[in-house]
């Protein structure tokens, strides 16, 4: 839960008495990333939006393709050095970034398409956690990590292997980092949620706010959940 402020989640003015907010978003250029960075609900946040064309009004822009893994130490260089210069008292890093159409049949698949996928959809999730919890080590700041994940890759589906995949390995990495960031203090608090099919909510931003409220729910780090399991 939020220590020091109550983001004003329903629809007022976001207040915070705290100086210093970083929020990074990779995916933010379009679809839930993009109403979530346009949802933030702090004044005076800074965010970066960590993606391959940009454009988020008002924010930082570190231009990758995070199926490239190249790409990665571009964003652990990033997460590393904001985090020293500003010396931040909350810092959030919301990860939505993820392949937007299925490979196809593993057997049938472009193999290059289905790499990509694999790198998107997986690795990049957990190195770029990795990098994210490295740049905290020794900071007292508040913490945050969020994983959005595909609601439908629960189940199998034809063509989907890579989401589905992708979808098991991030969770279980959360469940495993998140006991390892109990028993650190402060730690950071890191969860897995799958909003699910966005038609059963009114609009994108009401899915982005809905994720914006899970940091003022009481979630231990390492929780793994349905956004339908507190909406």
């Amino acid at each position: 839960m939020m220590r020091d402020f109550w983001p004003a989640l329903g629809g007022g003015p976001a207040r915070s008495p705290l100086r210093r907010i970083l929020i990074w978003i990779s995916g933010a250029s379009a679809g839930l990333g993009a109403a979530l960075a346009a949802t933030i609900p702090f004044e005076g946040a800074e965010l970066v939006d960590i993606s391959r064309r940009g454009g988020v009004p008002g924010a930082q822009h570190v231009a990758v393709d995070l199926a490239d893994p190249e790409s990665w130490p571009v964003v652990e260089k990033d997460f590393r050095q904001r985090i020293e210069a500003e010396d931040p008292d909350l810092v959030v890093f919301i990860h939505t970034a993820g392949a937007q159409t299925p490979a196809g049949p593993a057997d049938l698949a472009d193999p290059a398409q289905y790499t990509r996928s694999v790198l998107l959809n997986s690795a990049a999730a957990q190195v770029l956690g990795h990098s994210f919890l490295g740049a905290l080590s020794g900071s007292d700041c508040e913490q945050h990590l969020i994983m959005v994940s595909p609601g439908d890759a629960y189940r199998p589906q034809v063509g989907e292997s890579t989401l589905g995949a992708g979808k098991a390995a991030i969770d279980q990495w959360v469940r495993s980092v998140g006991l390892e960031q109990q028993r650190r203090s402060p730690g950071c608090r890191v969860i897995s949620v799958a909003p699910g099919p966005l038609d059963r909510f009114e609009s994108p931003d009401s899915v982005a706010r809905a994720i914006w409220g899970l940091l003022e729910q009481e979630l231990d780090s390492g929780t793994v959940l349905h956004l339908r399991e507190v909406t």
